[in-house]
């Protein structure tokens, strides 16, 4: 998928951008893929709230993406493999690797993020999905990656300045929405 032609977080017209998924998407070589802006990774990314709490990580520089060093994140997610079937298949198993919880929650589909103006946002789009821990506990499982747990407004707030961009674009959005 090329270039959308929209900055942030859409809301509207969903069923249109995941009809364009399935229709034109595939499978290319990733490292080919990370230096090419002609064409768009779609990346399932989970924002995970327990209430009114949202679970933020810090990235370490275990990560293999360099540019994301150090940089805080609300998402969770990666790329899909050719196994997955589709982006909540993807999701589940990003969910199962990254994260430690006895539970799969429900996620719901808010809307697609993009962002042109960094070198990973113009190779990237973001299906973002919203679930609620329900209080049930939740860790990461790559700590040599992440370090993670669920923090307040606040807390998320203070640390925008240092998050990845999708995170900063998403937190008004989400932080804003009513916890279901």
């Amino acid at each position: 998928m090329a270039d959308p032609g929209w900055h942030g977080l859409r809301t509207s017209g969903l069923a249109a951008i995941r009809a364009a998924i399935d229709d034109t998407g595939r499978f290319e070589p990733r490292d080919a893929m990370e230096q090419d802006p002609s064409h768009k990774q779609v990346i399932p990314y989970l924002v995970l709230r327990d209430g009114a709490a949202v679970f933020l990580m810090q990235r370490t520089r275990g990560g293999a993406d360099r540019r994301l060093h150090d940089r805080w994140t609300i998402g969770i997610g990666g790329h899909l493999n050719p196994g997955d079937g589709d982006l909540v298949g993807g999701l589940r198993r990003e969910w199962r690797e990254e994260l430690v919880a006895a539970f799969e929650p429900r996620f719901s589909l808010v809307g697609f993020l993009n962002d042109d103006t960094t070198d990973v946002g113009r190779v990237h789009l973001g299906a973002v999905f919203v679930a609620d821990a329900g209080g049930r506990p939740v860790s990461v499982r790559e700590t040599d990656k992440l370090h993670g747990r669920f923090a307040d407004d606040a807390t998320v707030r203070s640390v925008v300045d240092g998050m990845e961009t999708w995170s900063q674009l998403l937190v008004p959005a989400i932080l804003d929405r009513p916890v279901r």
